[in-house]
């Protein structure tokens, strides 16, 4: 397997990488290498469209008109 050396790697960047492997319980260098695979193998992008009626369930018993004015009223 081959080895990739980075140069002058900004620190705030390495300290967000390093919180993101953490979180997903990886190492630095498989963090980087599940990041730079997604990204070249093209990971599945959301389209906007696909989020139409997402939620819907939600809101059937809700009108939505009534539901922005009880918001906007919230703001005063």
């Amino acid at each position: 397997m081959a080895t990739l050396n980075i140069k002058n790697f900004d620190d705030r960047l390495y300290d967000q990488l390093k919180r993101r492997a953490q979180e997903h319980h990886r190492s630095m260098a498989q963090e980087v290498s599940h990041i730079l695979e997604a990204v070249i193998r093209g990971a599945p992008s959301a389209s906007l469209l696909e989020l139409e009626g997402l939620g819907r369930e939600f809101w059937r018993q809700e009108d939505a008109a009534v539901h922005v004015a009880r918001e906007r009223d919230s703001w005063t």
